[in-house]
């Protein structure tokens, strides 16, 4: 284990954070004017509280004020609650007084003792303890170190994983089965976060065949190209990966859009971390000139080898900026196997690094084990519970613990300013003054850590919303209301009018030939795809009140840097099936002629297996009504989400409304119908789901089965002018389908893209 000794600067950092004198110009606020403060707080607190979203949901709230201990606002704050992304702070806070902030990892690369004057090697080992934080640029600085040590062949490379055992995620990781990148598994030797880029790209014209690339090129990867180019309305792709041996299988398939562009980029977990790494370095030693002649192979790294490069990382301080402002679980799950490899011995375990983590909240914070349940680091899934005042507890603990406050205060994301919280509480006090860790996952939101006032008071909080119906915006604009009413306490605006400012709902809805033009201008913009846009469109959509405008506005950010997962949640909190949103931009379609602005977005993202925009997507379904063009566009919408995220698809059915269900199973028959394809994946995933070991879900696709049977053959084409019919057959041993209008069988169906937060 490395022993690091807190520096002074570090120690007189903390010492200045903490004695700052209020920076309020005017003089301290009396007792009776401190006491009417915390009186508007509390009221401007229980109004929130009150509204619908979050007075129908499970809440846990405590705040306390770091200056005088007092508690300021209690509620429901021992009831142990699900934290989502909160538990990072555990992890963080944990890792920070365990390892010392100035910790570093180190990869170390050995060869047998005699390195031959010829600069041959025959065996290049490469011993990782567990850095989180190699990417593709840092391991072309360490092929370039060997390189001038003198290598110039290589006969084979041994990745050494052993540093880590071999359980490669933690709890809770069990309640999904995707390939998504923020399931990405744990190793001791890791690159990019354990994910890889794959690029697409569109041919040279409809028809032609779609590039796919990997960043970065590696002999791990077999890609499988299916990809072709379509006209501008298509976007149907398909991307999923899979292990394949020692390599793993990236399939790509579908049809990208001409106009796009720019290529298209999809994340994916990798499957076998440190055989990435060592097919990765392979190509980039062979690229650099060095002579590659054998293979990569797992192995451990003989105790004569001898040292030939170690590669350091970045302090622990700088890691943990990654792991909180971003939310990146595959970061916290290293630090737990870290915390265990280096305080209870290697191999560096989950339990190991658990019992780090409950030995630190009831030694140092005061928090027992068993009041408690922590079973991963990074929040994910249903594997967590704690209160509000525990994690306050804990915020507190960490800002009067020298010398890490700093450290640990600069890793959580600043209101109005970046990370996850960059664009949330926009013209409120909060903006600057407020820094806390965000959580959100199906059904859970949370926001805990610190806030200045306007009137110089600091305060502690921990805000944690569970099992709440519908979408996560309104419940993430009623925590946003609590921060600022707090940020505002002593400000002449004050609680009540800073709660009632972030939350104004009185936005003008103007004209529709009015808002036709500046939805117009928008939506040129956005086709622009470029990022140097934002910042003007960013600032429109913080001061934009017509609520239609707002949500062209967040879709125009989407498209302008698609990869950002900012972004796209400003577009998923902006844009709903309501009236005033979709009604309205079905309106504005007609009046501009064109489809319905936002939909393909959603779509887009539905499609790649976004789980609020599905539901999103559905609502869109339901709130279609008779419109023909509007039913045609949320049909077409529905093919391409079954297409590529037919899973997700049936989860997000089960978790919809009757109504929104039902006219939904309506347009996607439609969809399957149209699409004459006798091998739709759709089918596939549903045929696989009647054997899910959840008996609800497996009894779900039953009904669902049934059903989309019933209204596939619906759905069905009749015979028109001597034309036959669409035939839409049953997928292999299915049950019998309702006969046709013909009295045939429906056709066989035989029978993705940050985070959060």
């Amino acid at each position: 284990m490395q022993v690091h000794r807190a520096s002074p600067f570090l120690a007189a950092t903390a010492i200045i954070f903490l004695t700052l004198p209020s920076p309020a110009l005017s003089a301290p606020p009396s007792a009776a004017e401190k006491r009417a403060d915390r009186e508007a707080l509390k009221t401007a607190l229980m109004e929130v509280l009150q509204r619908a979203p979050l007075k129908a949901s499970r809440v846990g709230v405590y705040m306390q004020s770091l200056d005088d201990g007092a508690v300021v606002f209690s509620h429901n704050a021992d009831e142990l609650l699900n934290p989502a992304s909160n538990v990072k702070l555990v992890t963080s806070a944990a890792a920070l007084v365990s390892l010392g902030p100035e910790y570093r990892y180190d990869t170390e690369f050995l060869v047998d003792p005699e390195l031959g004057a010829d600069g041959k090697v025959k065996t290049l080992y490469v011993r990782g303890k567990g850095d989180p934080s190699i990417t593709t640029e840092r391991m072309w600085g360490i092929v370039s170190e060997l390189w001038h040590t003198g290598v110039r062949e290589v006969g084979e490379i041994v990745v050494d994983d052993s540093w880590f055992d071999a359980e490669r995620t933690p709890p809770g990781y069990d309640q999904e089965d995707t390939d998504r990148p923020y399931m990405a598994p744990t190793g001791a030797l890791s690159l990019n976060w354990n994910a890889v880029a794959i690029y697409l790209r569109p041919g040279s014209g409809p028809g032609a065949k779609g590039t796919v690339e990997m960043e970065p090129p590696s002999d791990y990867f077999s890609v499988e190209n299916q990809l072709t180019t379509g006209s501008r309305h298509s976007r149907r792709v398909f991307v999923k990966s899979a292990p394949a041996g020692s390599q793993q299988k990236i399939v790509v398939r579908g049809v990208l859009p001409e106009e796009r562009g720019a290529a298209a980029k999809v994340w994916k977990k990798i499957d076998n971390p440190p055989m990435y790494f060592g097919q990765t370095l392979k190509q980039m030693l062979a690229t650099r000139g060095v002579k590659m002649k054998g293979k990569v192979r797992l192995g451990l790294t003989p105790s004569k080898a001898k040292m030939l490069h170690v590669s350091p990382s970045d302090t622990l301080d700088v890691i943990l900026k990654r792991l909180n402002k971003l939310s990146s679980n595959f970061v916290a799950e290293q630090l737990i196997k870290t915390m265990g490899a280096e305080l209870r011995g290697a191999p560096g375990s989950f339990t190991k690094g658990m019992d780090v983590v409950e030995h630190f909240l009831e030694r140092d914070v005061g928090i027992p084990r068993g009041t408690y349940v922590m079973k991963n680091g990074g929040g994910l899934n249903d594997a967590n519970r704690f209160s509000a005042t525990q994690l306050n507890r804990l915020l507190r603990h960490m800002s009067e613990r020298f010398p890490f406050a700093p450290e640990y205060l600069s890793s959580v994301p600043i209101a109005g300013k970046d990370g996850t919280l960059k664009y949330r509480f926009e013209g409120s006090d909060a903006v600057g003054r407020l820094r806390a860790k965000t959580g959100t996952l199906e059904s859970v939101s949370a926001l805990s850590g610190y806030v200045t006032s306007a009137g110089g008071e600091r305060f502690t909080f921990s805000i944690m919303a569970n099992d709440f119906a519908g979408r996560a915006g309104p419940i993430i604009a009623g925590l946003d209301a609590l921060g600022a009413a707090v940020a505002a306490t002593g400000s002449s605006l004050g609680p009540s009018n800073a709660v009632a400012a972030l939350a104004d709902s009185s936005r003008p809805a103007s004209a529709i030939n009015d808002v036709a033009a500046r939805i117009k201008t928008y939506l040129d913009l956005g086709k622009q795809r470029d990022q140097r846009n934002i910042g003007f469109l960013r600032t429109a959509w913080r001061s934009e009140r017509d609520p239609a405008v707002r949500a062209v506005l967040a879709e125009s950010l989407y498209q302008s840097n698609p990869h950002d997962y900012l972004g796209a949640r400003t577009l998923l909190d902006s844009y709903s099936a309501t009236g005033e949103v979709y009604g309205r931009l079905k309106e504005v379609a007609r009046v501009l002629a064109v489809e319905v602005p936002g939909v393909s977005s959603m779509v887009e993202l539905a499609a790649g297996g976004n789980t609020e925009a599905l539901a999103r997507v559905l609502e869109l379904a339901g709130a279609a009504g008779t419109d023909p063009q509007a039913q045609q566009e949320m049909s077409e919408a529905l093919g391409e989400v079954a297409r590529t995220a037919p899973e997700e698809l049936v989860v997000a059915l089960r978790a919809a409304s009757a109504g929104d269900r039902d006219a939904s199973t309506s347009l996607l028959a439609r969809a399957l119908v149209q699409a004459g394809q006798a091998d739709h994946p759709f089918w596939k995933s549903l045929r696989r789901m009647l054997g899910a070991s959840d008996p609800r879900l497996a009894a779900f696709a039953k009904g669902l089965d049934s059903t989309l049977s019933q209204k596939v053959a619906e759905a069905k084409v009749p015979p028109q002018d001597g034309l036959d019919p669409v035939q839409v057959v049953a997928p292999a041993g299915a049950a019998p389908r309702p006969p046709s209008r013909s009295g045939n069988p429906p056709e066989a169906r035989t029978a993705e893209t940050s985070p959060g937060g």
